[in-house]
């Protein structure tokens, strides 16, 4: 199958160090490669991949200090999308509603996976102005704000199953691993690890638009000798980092579409507890991968069950459940799907 991955141009592919989507990104080009398909992955220009790579714009906007109008590099890497659209048997994009307009005017069969959050309500406008488009969800919890879409399916994000393993250490320590905004919950993990009496790790990233809230919030809770702050890390660092914690911290308030670091940590065998928010219940299996939890006293209750936990058989789920091969699996179902449909553009689930 000719398969056009389409990513945005804000991270590479991979990303150099914090970057969901594009991550994700990454790991089901690869594994549609590594099944014999001809892939194309337009990304930016630093881009790295075993696919063919189409690059509309030289680096990482993130990267790139020239860059003022970003929404000018997306003009220009839709048409130039739309000009080889021919070339392809299905047309995968991850740049949310950017597509729609252009691409319901053309023959190729085109899916859009969401990768954020709907419950916005300009969110609803756009979508639903585009009603044949076919959407893809992360979870089935990412739906609730918008269930009249046209979704397709719901595909589960997946992690190259060597990427990140469990290596030899004792576990000392809790870990928190992202991002750092008031979503993301830094000061109940802070809350939960000193209630514990167990020294917190952070290894996240702080964003330009997060970076009043770190220097209010966040940084005087730093100086807390049971807190260290490592910052943002690869890849090559995150089986240690996690392989050495109790387990995961994932003290969410907000809708979270799917969590990556959940598997990213179930990968290396380290238990998560984690608030009952968005997708957690359907990522986590509450009392085999760790916890879910509604607060944090009950996050801190958890934190005693932890021996509980058998780390080789959090392994193992992830295995079963969220590796990359799995994930591409699960999108060539829905693109076989789509082409078989032709136009109009698939329907929705359950029509």
């Amino acid at each position: 199958m000719r398969i056009a991955q389409i990513a945005p141009l804000f991270e590479a592919v991979p990303p150099k160090l914090y970057g969901g989507t594009e991550r994700v990104v990454y790991s089901l080009t690869e594994e549609l490669v590594a099944m014999g398909h001809d892939v194309t992955l337009f990304a930016s220009g630093d881009s790295i991949t075993s696919a063919k790579l189409d690059a509309p714009w030289p680096r990482a906007l993130r990267l790139d200090p020239d860059i003022r109008d970003w929404v000018a590099t997306y003009a220009m890497l839709i048409e130039h999308v739309r000009r080889r659209a021919q070339d392809f048997d299905v047309l995968h994009f991850h740049i949310d509603y950017w597509p729609n307009s252009v691409f319901t005017r053309q023959n190729t069969p085109f899916l859009t996976t969401l990768h954020g959050r709907l419950d916005l309500p300009e969110f609803a406008a756009v979508y639903r102005f585009f009603p044949t488009v076919p959407l893809i969800s992360i979870s089935d919890s990412q739906r609730r704000p918008l269930p009249d879409l046209n979704w397709a399916a719901t595909v589960y994000h997946g992690i190259p199953e060597k990427l990140l393993t469990p290596v030899p250490a004792e576990p000392e320590y809790f870990a928190f691993l992202g991002r750092i905004s008031p979503e993301k919950g830094i000061e109940r993990a802070i809350r939960i690890a000193r209630a514990a009496g167990v020294k917190l790790k952070v290894a996240a990233k702080v964003d330009n638009a997060d970076r009043a809230y770190y220097e209010r919030e966040v940084a005087p809770l730093l100086g807390d000798a049971n807190v260290e702050f490592i910052g943002e890390i690869n890849d090559a660092q995150k089986p240690a980092f996690l392989s050495g914690a109790k387990a995961l911290l994932f003290p969410i308030d907000w809708p979270e579409p799917f969590g990556l670091v959940m598997i990213e940590a179930m990968a290396c065998g380290c238990p998560v507890i984690a608030f009952r928010r968005g997708s957690v219940p359907e990522v986590m299996d509450d009392g085999v991968t760790g916890f879910v939890v509604d607060n944090v006293d009950e996050a801190v209750a958890a934190t005693r069950r932890l021996p509980e936990i058998d780390r080789a058989n959090v392994r193992r789920v992830f295995e079963r459940r969220w590796t990359a091969r799995r994930m591409a699996e699960d999108y060539v179902d829905v693109y076989h799907r789509l082409i078989h449909a032709g136009r109009p553009q698939l329907r929705a689930v359950g029509d």
